[in-house]
């Protein structure tokens, strides 16, 4: 499947300091999935960020527009336990 980016979250790579490859990476091989409505799902995935010395979670917002991904925004945070769904 395509991935295209969104002209939002290409801005939004460069201000909140992210990679094309990891919005890419993780939009194409999420660690989880969080369907949001029809169209939307967040992919999100745990990695290592070096730059703040800790575990963030990077969440990508996507919707399946026929053949392809549509990248709408991504973002990373570290309440990693607030977004992180525990499998029981």
């Amino acid at each position: 499947m395509d991935i295209v980016l969104s002209d939002h979250v290409r801005f939004e790579i460069v201000r909140r300091q992210l990679s094309e490859e990891m919005v890419r990476g993780v939009a194409q091989s999420p660690e989880q999935t969080l369907r949001l409505n029809k169209k939307r799902e967040i992919c999100q995935s745990k990695y290592y960020d070096s730059i703040v010395d800790r575990e963030m979670l990077l969440r990508v917002v996507c919707e399946e527009r026929g053949n392809m991904l549509f990248v709408v925004t991504a973002y990373k945070t570290s309440k990693i336990d607030k977004y992180w769904i525990k499998e029981s």
